[in-house]
């Protein structure tokens, strides 16, 4: 009687079992997570007897496009974890100007700029419409960014830690808390620029994962968001009238390059063409892993490595990125120049500048390789030309140019060609292409000094990189 009793509501259960899953199948279950997102229920079984192929075609594409949408979303974000992007870089040679042109996208949807790539800013910033302040006079530029068409763009109030600690020449008027950040940025030179600062978000065309050949993919574009932008609405200077802003590459917690390498790797490099190279002769800049990184060739056809010397990212430095020379050779000898000149801690030092064209040397270090490389110019006629000290007449005779070595700490040593420091200044007339810098005071490897070199600023394990390449594309 007790096992005729259990066997019933055994019956029961199961009876009750399979009118659970009969509903269940009219009616699935659909799961919201916290975050707002349904989960998608793979079907079984069909929702009712008769459920025809159509349906059944429906539901599986329905499913398709959240398992396309799911992985596309996830390659997205692998790619820009493990990446290198390369934005192209090419000589301002054409306008006149001795700098470097990088092209840039910003803002949602993306808008296109050219800008001056510079090792020696920390502030990333374009001319802009939707900020009053331009001067009457001023001609409007070719290209403006414009804050209210980018979905993007995000103002960073005066009140903020951004604003008060790390915006170099934020201004302390703050009306409301909620107000703008503004800024007066000063240069060395002089020139200023003034605007209100944001956030917004970089288009970048990914490069491969940095293998040889670095050239951008603008099929694999992604966005780099957060970028801190200076919105420019005046400036006083002529050297920004031939681009659309800066790019700035300096070593400062809000620069494009700190935010970039922060997402790529911890390094950017650059190699910078011949400064008098037309306008289609192309390099770029690349962040993460550059051509170096490249599966490694037979040892037969191995290129030679780079340079490598430590990379001082000191603090009273900042935003420029300073170097530690030993020892300063003249065709092999040894030049005789203060260990002072190259010490940071006593009032010296060197550093690499993309936005500085003709090298600067500290007086004792300039009037000892001076000395030296114009010995071997004496016989040639000397021509005034500013802003040149030593300038000859090469047309009356063509002498062998010596050899100049830059020897950094831990063995590195810069043989830069001699087109780099004996420089064609006009028709038929070269000039040893330095120049003199106040004593005490840093010395500045300038742009020209660096073309055709490959160099590569590992921020995150503090090394600098170089060697001799072409660098047109």
């Amino acid at each position: 009687m007790a096992a005729r009793g259990h066997v019933l509501a055994l019956l029961v259960l199961l009876a009750l079992a399979s009118v659970t899953a009969a509903s269940g199948g009219r009616h699935p279950h659909q799961h919201r997570h916290r975050h707002g997102r349904k989960s998608a229920r793979l079907r079984l079984i069909p929702s009712a007897p008769g459920a025809s192929l159509a349906d059944r075609a429906r539901d599986d594409r329905h499913r398709h496009a959240y398992i396309r949408s799911t992985l596309a979303s996830r390659r997205r974000a692998a790619e820009v974890g493990a990446s290198a992007f390369a934005m192209p870089l090419s000589s301002g040679a054409y306008t006149g100007t001795g700098q470097y042109f990088v092209r840039f996208r910003v803002g949602t949807p993306a808008q296109p700029f050219v800008l001056v790539a510079d090792t020696g800013s920390d502030l990333t910033w374009v001319k802009c419409r939707g900020a009053a302040g331009s001067p009457p006079d001023a001609q409007p530029p070719a290209r403006e960014f414009r804050p209210a068409a980018s979905k993007s763009w995000a103002p960073i109030a005066c009140s903020s830690d951004t604003c008060t600690s790390y915006v170099p020449f934020s201004l302390a008027n703050c009306s409301t808390p909620a107000s703008p950040c503004a800024y007066d940025y000063r240069y060395k030179d002089g020139s200023a620029a003034r605007g209100v600062v944001g956030t917004d978000s970089a288009t970048i065309a990914l490069s491969g994962n940095g293998r040889a050949g670095v050239g951008a993919d603008s099929s694999r574009r992604a966005k780099l968001q957060g970028v801190v932008l200076g919105c420019t609405a005046s400036y006083d200077s002529q050297s920004f009238q031939s681009s659309d802003g800066v790019l700035s590459l300096g070593n400062s917690n809000i620069s494009f390059a700190s935010r970039a390498a922060a997402r790529f790797g911890g390094r950017f490099s650059y190699c910078l063409v011949d400064h008098l190279a037309p306008r289609n002769a192309t390099s770029y800049l690349t962040f993460g892993p550059g051509p170096e990184d490249a599966a490694a060739p037979s040892p037969a056809s191995a290129p030679p490595a780079p340079e490598q010397t430590p990379l001082l990212l000191d603090r009273r430095m900042s935003p420029f990125y300073a170097v530690t020379v030993d020892t300063v050779y003249v065709a092999g000898e040894a030049l005789d120049i203060p260990a002072d000149v190259w010490d940071v801690e006593r009032k010296g030092g060197a550093i690499l500048d993309s936005g500085t064209s003709l090298t600067i040397l500290a007086t004792p270090a300039y009037k000892a390789v001076v000395a030296a490389l114009s010995k071997q110019f004496a016989g040639l006629p000397r021509v005034s030309m500013d802003p040149f000290e030593y300038c000859y007449n090469w047309t009356a005779g063509a002498p062998e140019i010596p050899e100049l070595e830059v020897h950094f700490a831990g063995s590195a040593r810069l043989l830069p060609p001699a087109k780099s420091y004996v420089i064609d200044a006009a028709p038929g007339v070269k000039c040893i292409g330095v120049q003199e810098g106040a004593w005490p005071g840093v010395s500045v490897i300038g742009n020209i000094l660096q073309q055709e070199h490959l160099w590569e600023f590992d921020l995150r394990d503090r090394w600098l990189r170089f060697k001799h390449t072409r660098c047109a594309q």
